[in-house]
C-alpha cells in the first residue's frame, strides 16, 4: 500500500537569520524543501511528486527459531509516486494518472524466514533487493457518468479491495503482513487489469475488478498477461460509508463485503486433481468511535477496525482469518499526531494442508498480537517502536516476541 505526503514548500527566509532556518527545518513537510522548489511549479500543471524513505529494524527476543541469528533484521524501502491530473496538464476532464514505484534491501530473507518460522510474515516492508521496480501504472476516468469511474492499467489490488483506514499500509501502521492485507485472500502480483467503481450514492458504491492472476510487480505484466495461459483474479466488493454523530461532528466509517475468484490451476489437497473455481469472502470494516474536536481536517479520537476472511480449505492453506484492533490519535496532550495502535490476529490453517498432512505447519492456527505507536518529530520524520507476540507460529511450536524500530521519512 502507497502513502506518500507530497512534499511541501516552507516560506522562502530572506532574512538569512540562522535560528529561523534551523526553525522551519523542522517545521517543513519536507527536509528538500519541496524538491527544491520543483513541487510547487509542477503542482500548477497538475503534477504531484512524492518521494518516501522507511527502514525498520526487528529482533526476535524469545521463542521463534531462533534469537541468534541476525539476518534478515534490518530492512528498507522506498516509495515514488506521481498523480497527473489531466485536466490541468492537457484539458482532458476528470482523468487523472497515477504511477508508482518501489525499491528496497537487502537481497536476503527477513527475520521471519531466519528467527520466528510464521506462516504470515513478520515485516509486509520487505520487497528484497530492488532498485526501483514500477508496480503501479494506471489511468483512471469517468466513464459515461461522474458515478462511473474506470481504472486502468498495472493496478494493485490490496489497495483497492478489502482495504482498512486503521489497517492497511506497513508504512506508518502495523508491520506484521496479517494485519496490511487478509492472509485468506490470494492477491496476485501487481499486474494489467482494470477496476469499475460505482457510486450508487453518496454513501454505497459498488467496484468490480479482474486483473491478471500469473503477474510478476517487477514486469511491465504484458508477457503474463497476453503471452501465458488466460489466468485471472476477480474481486467484487460494496460497502457503504455512514458518518455517525456525536457532539463534536461527523464520526465516518466503512463496512465492506466482498467475494474473490482465482481463476489459476489449483491442485485440490483431498486428491490432488486441478480445480479453477477457487472462490472465497471476506468482510472489513473501520469506524471511528469518538473525536475530540469538531474541526473536520482533525482526526484525533478513537477508532476500531476488523477483518474477516473465508477461503476454500481444499484449495488454500488458510481457511479462516480474523482480525480486530482499536486505534487512538492524539491519547497524548500535545501529541496530537501521534498514533497508539493494537491488533489481535488469527489465522485457521485448513485440516486438509495441516500438520498432519505433511505441509511443515506444527499447529491447528497461527495467532498474533501486535501494538505500535507512531511518533511524530518533525512533520518530514516519524519514529515507531512496535512489538509482536505471535503465538503458535506456523513453522515451529515456540512462541516468539518480536521486537521492532521503524522510521519513516517524506522528501
Amino acid at each position: 500500500m502507497l502513502v506518500l505526503a507530497i512534499a511541501g514548500i516552507c516560506p522562502a527566509d530572506e532574512s538569512h537569520d540562522n535560528s529561523k532556518i534551523v526553525a522551519d527545518f523542522w517545521h517543513c513537510a519536507s527536509p528538500t524543501n519541496g524538491f527544491w522548489g520543483l513541487n510547487d511549479q509542477l503542482t500548477l500543471s497538475g503534477i504531484e511528486v512524492g518521494l518516501g524513505l522507511t527502514t525498520a529494524y526487528q529482533a526476535n527476543v524469545k521463542g521463534g527459531t531462533s534469537t541468534n541469528d541476525h539476518r534478515g533484521r534490518h530492512l528498507g524501502k522506498y516509495d515514488l509516486g506521481m498523480s497527473v491530473d489531466m485536466e490541468k496538464l492537457l484539458g482532458i476532464e476528470g482523468g487523472s494518472l497515477f504511477v508508482h514505484g518501489w525499491g528496497g534491501w537487502p537481497n536476503e530473507e527477513g527475520i521471519d524466514t531466519h528467527s520466528v518460522g510464521s506462516a504470515w510474515g513478520i515485516n509486509a516492508l520487505s520487497v528484497s533487493n530492488r532498485t526501483m521496480d514500477i508496480v503501479e501504472c494506471f489511468y483512471e476516468t469517468p466513464l459515461f457518468s461522474e458515478n462511473l469511474t474506470i481504472a486502468i492499467g498495472k493496478l494493485d489490488f490490496t489497495g483497492i479491495f478489502d482495504v482498512s483506514k486503521y489497517a492497511d499500509d506497513e508504512c506508518c501502521q502495523f508491520l506484521n503482513a496479517s494485519l496490511v492485507d487478509d492472509p485468506t485472500i490470494p492477491f496476485p502480483e501487481q499486474g494489467l487489469g482494470f477496476v469499475l467503481n460505482l457510486a450508487i450514492t453518496d454513501s454505497w458504491y459498488i467496484m468490480a475488478g479482474v486483473v491478471d492472476a500469473q503477474a510478476d510487480g517487477r514486469e511491465t505484466g504484458f508477457r503474463t498477461a497476453f503471452h501465458n495461459e488466460d489466468y485471472f483474479f476477480y474481486a467484487l466488493e460494496t460497502g457503504i460509508t455512514p458518518q455517525l454523530n456525536c457532539d463534536e461532528g461527523a464520526m465516518p466509517g466503512a463496512y465492506r463485503v466482498g467475494m474473490w475468484m482465482d481463476g489459476q490451476d489449483k491442485a485440490r489437497f483431498s486428491n490432488q486433481k486441478n480445480s479453477r473455481d477457487d472462490i472465497g469472502l471476506y468482510l472489513s470494516c473501520d469506524q471511528l468511535l469518538t473525536r475530540e474536536n469538531s474541526d473536520p481536517e482533525d482526526t484525533q479520537g478513537l477508532g476500531v477496525f476488523g477483518r474477516f476472511g473465508y477461503a476454500d480449505s481444499n484449495l488454500n492453506e488458510f481457511e479462516n482469518f480474523w482480525s480486530i484492533g482499536l486505534q487512538y490519535q492524539g491519547l497524548i496532550a500535545g501529541r496530537d499526531h501521534d498514533v497508539l495502535s493494537g491488533a489481535f490476529a488469527q489465522g485457521i490453517f485448513s485440516d486438509y494442508a495441516g500438520a498432519n498432512e505433511g505441509n511443515g505447519y506444527t499447529q491447528n492456527n497461527e495467532s498474533l498480537l501486535e501494538v505500535y505507536y507512531n511518533a511524530q518529530v518533525t512533520p518530514w520524520f516519524n519514529i515507531s517502536p512496535s512489538i509482536q507476540y505471535i503465538a503458535g507460529p506456523g513453522k515451529t511450536n515456540k512462541d516468539a516476541v518480536v521486537f521492532g524500530l521503524r522510521t519513516q521519512m517524506t522528501f
